[in-house]
């Protein structure tokens, strides 16, 4: 399909959709469709060339506003492109707008609501992103994830996603939440469309195909009485349908110490945050929800050495986690608790992916099952640091096998 009757067939969706589904902070259609001609007339730059993308609106465009939506940044116009949008134009892609982020991709939710039923929170921060893909308004969409800002959403909304290890993408033009676990993630219609930004915003090689049958460990984690019912049965499906397609599956327990990582990752965020907006609090205490506020305040009330304890823990954990992914290839776990809450007030919990943030291993989301009620649930793929395509390989023949 050329690209502008892609972005037309995206624009058209918006017109339709947006007014319900609240997707987006700001769209362009008429420089999104010109941009869209222009590829048309050129030689492919990428196999993104031409493919329209969201931009979560904590990353920077020179040609968009950029407002982190806080009444402290309307009408902010960054004057340069965050290091990944670029690397994006540079492959080819069209810009289509900035989709809906929470407050400073923090808690205090966006306006956005959830596609598959519109009373549900579509989860966040990244909560515009994870929307406008799961309603078909555009196939590809940069998220970012602090606590579980990406993979959460992905799974409410039943899409794909994939929060790369810690640093795989330039995060020059990202306004910090948590300088040590802010993560830029990607959602996609599929594995292959994710394959392909994750090729084209790192440079890793496109993936060989996979030989052989994968090493799953089937991981309930530390919380699994947080699932509810339908969660753990889902995840109980995935394993028995991975193995039925040929994975050797095997219980696997996290590190010791693993615990602290689910319970005490606010310390580190909290501690980060708060620093990272001491500006923003110092002179526009009035402008901050009254979400945020005691959240940071809560944040310059960490210790420095809780924060330091905290960190070592996720060192030492760190370590061990990546002795354990040498003896498989992949470790399934919950994506979510459950489906998305009847709520527009919360984003959900970020219970089942705190800790991997904390590990900076990469994870991907894959949608799988439905809750009682019919919303999609999700299953949550983990690998090893830096095996970031080799775990998309391997979310790939998931995919095919659920």
């Amino acid at each position: 399909m050329k690209s502008e009757a892609l972005v037309a067939a995206c624009l058209e969706r918006i017109a339709r959709r947006e007014p319900e589904v609240r997707a987006w902070a700001y769209v362009y259609p008429e420089r999104a469709l010109a941009e869209a001609r222009e590829r048309d007339r050129e030689a492919p730059r990428s196999p993104l060339h031409g493919v329209p993308v969201g931009i979560k609106d904590v990353i920077d465009t020179a040609d968009m506003p950029t407002e982190y939506n806080s009444p402290i940044y309307r009408g902010h116009r960054p004057k340069t492109d965050a290091a990944c949008v670029a690397l994006l134009r540079r492959a080819g892609c069209v810009i289509l707008g900035k989709t809906a982020t929470t407050e400073f991709a923090n808690n205090h939710p966006a306006a956005t609501r959830n596609p598959h039923n519109l009373q549900h929170t579509p989860g966040g921060s990244s909560s515009g992103s994870a929307a406008a893909v799961a309603d078909g308004m555009v196939p590809l969409a940069l998220g970012t994830q602090t606590g579980g800002s990406v993979i959460r959403p992905a799974a409410y909304c039943g899409v794909a996603a994939c929060k790369p290890s810690f640093g795989s993408i330039n995060r020059a033009g990202l306004k910090f939440v948590s300088e040590s676990l802010d993560t830029i993630g990607m959602f996609g219609r599929d594995i292959a469309g994710l394959i392909l930004a994750q090729h084209v915003l790192t440079g890793r090689a496109l993936p060989e195909q996979q030989p052989g049958k994968p090493r799953v460990g089937l991981c309930r984690t530390p919380r699994w009485r947080d699932a509810d019912n339908a969660t753990q049965a889902n995840l109980e499906r995935a394993a028995q349908a991975l193995a039925k397609a040929g994975a050797r599956v095997s219980e696997v327990e996290l590190p010791a110490g693993s615990q602290a990582l689910f319970d005490r990752h606010a310390a580190v965020m909290g501690f980060e945050s708060a620093r990272a907006l001491a500006w923003e609090y110092a002179n526009f205490p009035g402008e901050i929800s009254a979400t945020l506020r005691p959240r940071l305040e809560a944040g310059w009330r960490v210790q420095r050495e809780e924060y330091d304890e905290v960190r070592g823990i996720a060192r030492d954990c760190r370590a061990r986690l990546s002795e354990m992914l040498r003896e498989h290839d992949f470790l399934l776990t919950p994506s979510a608790p459950g489906a998305a809450p009847a709520s527009l007030a919360s984003t959900g919990d970020p219970v089942f992916n705190r800790a991997w943030t904390l590990f900076g291993v990469p994870c991907v989301t894959l949608p799988f099952g439905a809750a009682p009620n019919g919303l999609p649930l999700g299953v949550q793929l983990v690998g090893a640091f830096d095996a970031d395509m080799r775990l998309l390989a391997w979310a790939q023949w998931a995919e095919k096998s659920l």
